[in-house]
């Protein structure tokens, strides 16, 4: 579930393993690239974090972030969460 942290969006993801979670991310960079709108990320093993803000927007968090909140959720659904 994504919460509010420090006027961003935020969320941590769990994988069974680096290769799934660094996987999962590059699927992310792409939906990235394709909505044109890049998260900050954190990924240390088999854990991901994200931040999600508009820095045109005056570091605030806007439909665009949302948006790529969806966007990686749907990723995350085709792999193994634990």
């Amino acid at each position: 579930m994504w919460s509010t942290i420090d006027n961003s969006l935020a969320r941590t993801y769990r994988f069974v393993d680096f290769r799934t979670a660094f996987a999962f991310l590059t699927e992310v960079a792409a939906e990235a690239e394709r909505l044109d709108h890049h998260p900050w990320f954190s990924n240390e093993y088999n854990v991901v974090e994200f931040r999600l803000r508009t820095h045109d927007a005056g570091n605030t968090v806007t439909a665009r972030d949302h948006r790529l909140a969806t966007a990686i959720d749907a990723v995350a659904a085709r792999y193994l969460l634990q």
